[in-house]
């Protein structure tokens, strides 16, 4: 592993030092707080009933006999809420269509009201002394379900004789939208001695993190406030929901707390109809209210992610440069809109479709579709492994085509350093880069000149060995506030911190950031040691409560360094600045003469010097301050918008075998080169890196969210929907060759979805690459590649 650093070279704790976890400690002794592990005085437990069917309407619930079971505290259906005018669940990101309107919003109720639209839709909320007797009075509830024909394909969900699932949504279509230059795209077409295409698949898969949502509602009749401890990625944006659509509760009376999270890979940013109901009910029955999701309940209540159809078609010249790209695609969303669900195939998917290559011309259309299965939002990656997934599918394919060296089809097409900032042709602009060197490295440690001796060896046992390549580009930091209000945002997202010196010198840094896997409590502290010079353990982060820190967007999207890291640095330069000012009375040199560096504040040419402790004790004890110009204490605030997104790109380099009598696929070796900017922590970013690949290879290999045609999950359980596990995963060797994003004062780009983002392309280039097939949908089970082997007649593909 190779990295770059720009840090502080005598802070072995700073910028760029591969710096242990520290909040590692408490996780792997038990000591971590999940909301889970939180009971409060007199709480209750709620259970959901949910619908056993895809799509049904429903008349009376009868639960009088279940309300006066045993230990049961309040039985609830979607009328107790409408009483007090709670509203329906919101999604957040106007999407404007073809035809100039903005997309369909149906009515998403915490609890369904006459029709349930997905297996696992809520129906009834039980509340009983103990989560057993919540449960039984739940089989004493009985519903008159009609039940209705399913439309769970998004390939025909908008076929005519489909049914309707909302009947103020014609067509089940949410959206039809389009970007690009559709007349540009036709004439590049034209123009074309060359065209590829293909029909994919983006199977569906569920983000599965280790500890499932929960929440406690609690009301204090008292003071009218209301707490809601809750598995969220970000607090404040659920705080807002709940309060200026949802109404639950007054936002200056609600304070939510996400405390220990573990894992949420984009799952845990939405807000559910649990949380807000368990919320709703503490201050009907004047108790605390908990729920935790079972492993069951996340399989139908989760929000799931990717599902896209897609034809696609890439136009080349005679010597190999693309001209042109043209991508249609059906975007399954489920049965409802979930927060952020419009954005994922539209704005986070289409305007990656360049990847890194010069593409003068790129038009894409997605059609949004509703269907009866669970909501789909973004799972790590949020539009960006699918819009990798198609470019790089079609690049590979290409290649093999016109008999062209897969690197070297990309290296012809690659967008060049000196273009940067280099704009799309579908609105982004790329920061920085230089994509050659990246893929040049990353050939080397994968030893690919020597592949085809691999190759031949691996035919001697038997074997089918075969080798993939995938370049992606990934926007992160999300982003300019103005950019995406122009484009249909509901939010701002920006972020903001505070850093507080205590009068004994140590820090608490607050950020409106959440960590829930990705070590924010090290690397945000690196920055402030770095950048102030205190000791790694004199400084604290905190983060995930709503009454504690300024107000922040969360985590999603590898934005916490790009955006929250920014926020932090702001902070830095104003406890600074206001320190030069201090160090100048007291030291009685002007501010001018005032140098800071590696935690001491020096007058120039000199040696009088006071270390930043010094300072902070000067601002909380003001007997030698200059009081007619500063306040006392040492705690400042910084807000970050960012001027961009950031552009971390790769390539990664899968090897497999494959076995050619069972279609069995081994993965050889892993070979990763990411351009991420400036690190704060290599060892943290590999892991990340590494965790992406395996998430990736999940989706590639194993993972799939299968429905039938009755709406049902056949795969709605971990006996049935496969996970990696440790035999899955190959030696990874992963290396970073950087360039620093040049509008952020880290030069940080983001590397949480990286892996994520590239591996599922590598995987499929390699394994048909293997067999001589043309394209297998994912994942690439043993029974899909061994048909493809018998269907194949050249295998091992020569290529």
């Amino acid at each position: 592993m190779t990295q770059s650093a720009a840090g502080n070279p005598g802070n072995d704790t700073g910028i760029g030092a591969p710096v242990r976890r520290t909040e590692d400690r408490r996780f792997l002794t038990g000591a971590g707080t999940y909301t889970d592990d939180i009971d409060r005085p007199g709480q209750t437990h709620a259970y959901f009933l949910r619908s056993p069917h895809a799509h049904a309407t429903f008349g009376k619930i009868d639960i009088s006999t279940a309300r006066k079971a045993t230990g049961v505290c309040a039985v609830f259906v979607a009328e107790d809420l409408a009483a007090d005018e709670i509203g329906d669940l919101p999604c957040g990101w106007v999407i404007t269509g073809k035809d100039g309107e903005p997309h369909k919003s149906p009515a998403h109720p915490i609890l369904a009201r006459g029709k349930v639209r997905h297996v696992g839709d809520p129906v009834v909320m039980i509340i009983a002394d103990t989560p057993d007797a919540a449960q039984g009075a739940a089989e004493k509830i009985s519903i008159d379900y009609t039940v209705l024909p399913v439309a769970s394909d998004p390939a025909t969900t908008t076929d005519a004789a489909a049914p309707q699932i909302h009947d103020d949504v014609p067509g089940n279509i949410c959206y039809d939208w389009e970007l690009g230059d559709r007349s540009a795209v036709d004439s590049a077409f034209a123009n074309a001695t060359h065209v590829v295409e293909l029909d994919l698949r983006n199977n569906r898969m569920l983000a599965n993190p280790m500890e499932t949502r929960a929440a406690i509602g609690e009301f204090d009749r008292g003071s009218g406030a209301y707490t809601l401890h809750t598995t969220s990625q970000n607090p404040h944006v659920c705080r807002l929901i709940m309060s200026a659509f949802l109404n639950v509760a007054p936002e200056h009376k609600l304070r939510v707390v996400a405390p220990d999270v573990g894992g949420g890979f984009g799952s845990k940013i939405f807000v559910y109809a649990e949380e807000a109901a368990c919320l709703w009910a503490s201050a009907k029955i004047d108790r605390p209210v908990k729920w935790t999701s079972s492993r069951s309940e996340a399989f139908l209540s989760d929000a799931h992610g990717r599902d896209h159809v897609t034809k696609a078609a890439l136009a080349l010249n005679e010597d190999g440069k693309f001209l042109g790209l043209r991508v249609s695609t059906i975007a399954n969303i489920g049965a409802y809109l979930s927060t952020f669900s419009t954005s994922v195939p539209s704005y986070l998917y289409a305007t990656l479709l360049s990847g890194q290559y010069a593409l003068p011309a790129i038009y894409c259309e997605v059609k949004a579709v509703f269907t009866n299965t669970v909501p789909v939002d973004a799972v790590r990656g949020a539009g960006r492994p699918e819009a990798t997934f198609v470019i790089e599918r079609l690049v590979e394919t290409a290649a093999r085509q016109l008999k062209l060296d897969p690197a070297e089809i990309r290296r012809r097409n690659f967008i060049a350093p000196d273009a940067f900032p280099y704009e799309t042709p579908v609105i982004m602009t790329y920061d920085s880069g230089n994509y050659g060197a990246v893929l040049d490295r990353a050939l080397d440690i994968a030893d690919y000149g020597d592949f085809a001796a691999r190759r031949n060896a691996a035919v001697s046992t038997g074997k089918l060995r075969g080798i993939g390549l995938s370049t992606y580009v990934e926007a992160c930091g999300i982003a300019p506030s103005a950019a995406v209000g122009s484009l249909g945002a509901g939010v701002g997202l920006w972020e903001g911190a505070q850093v507080r010196f205590n009068p004994t010198g140590n820090v608490t840094i607050f950020t409106g950031s959440h960590s829930h896997g990705q070590g924010h409590e090290t690397t945000f502290a690196q920055i402030v040691s770095d950048k102030l010079g205190v000791p790694l353990d004199q400084i604290d982060v905190a983060h995930g409560d709503t009454d504690k820190g300024p107000f922040g967007m969360g985590t999603y999207g590898s934005r916490s360094l790009a955006v929250g890291g920014s926020a932090i640095i702001i902070a830095v330069n104003k406890i600074i600045a206001k320190g030069r000012k201090i160090a100048a009375h007291i030291l009685e040199a002007s501010v001018e003469d005032i140098e800071f560096d590696d935690g001491k504040f020096t007058v120039t040419g000199t040696d009088q010097s006071m270390g930043i402790a010094e300072i902070a004790f000067a601002a909380y004890v003001p007997h030698n301050y200059p009081s007619d110009e500063l306040e006392p204490g040492l705690d400042e605030t910084g807000f970050y918008d960012p001027a961009n997104f950031t552009f971390p790109a790769g390539c990664h380099i899968c090897e497999v075998e494959v076995d050619r009598d069972t279609g069995q696929v081994e993965i050889i070796k892993w070979s990763a080169v990411d351009d991420f900017g400036e690190i704060v922590n290599p060892m943290i970013v590999e892991g990340q890196v590494n965790g992406g690949v395996v998430h990736g290879i999940g989706q590639a290999l194993l993972e799939n969210c299968h429905y039938d045609a009755d709406g049902q999950l056949l795969s709605a359980s971990f006996m049935d929907y496969a996970m990696p596990r440790a035999a899955d995963i190959p030696k990874m060797e992963t290396e970073f060759l950087n360039t620093p994003c040049p509008h952020n004062p880290l030069g940080v780009k983001g590397c949480g979805e990286a892996g994520a983002i590239a591996a599922p392309a590598a995987l499929v280039n390699a394994v048909t690459n293997a067999v001589g097939a043309a394209h297998i949908d994912m994942p690439l089970t043993a029974q899909k590649v061994w048909r493809a082997i018998g269907e194949t007649s050249n295998a091992p593909n020569p290529e």
